[in-house]
C-alpha cells in the first residue's frame, strides 16, 4: 500500500468519524439549565471542578 493510498484511507475514516460524531451530537438531548439569578458568567463552573471569583480559585 502506497503512502497516498494510506492517506486516502485515513481521510475516508476521518470523514466517517466526523459524520458519526455529528449524528450523535444531533441526537443528544440538549439540557436546558434554568437561569441562575446572580450567577456567574461563562461556562458552568461545576463542570471544571472549581470556582473562581475575583482571581481566587476554590475547589469543591
Amino acid at each position: 500500500m502506497t503512502d497516498s493510498e494510506k492517506a486516502q484511507k485515513l481521510a475516508d475514516a476521518a470523514k466517517r468519524a466526523l459524520a458519526e460524531a455529528e449524528a450523535r451530537k444531533s441526537k443528544a438531548a440538549k439540557s436546558e439549565l434554568p437561569t441562575e439569578l446572580g450567577g456567574r458568567d461563562g461556562p458552568e463552573p461545576t463542570r471544571f471542578g472549581d470556582w473562581e471569583k475575583k482571581g481566587i480559585t476554590s475547589d469543591f
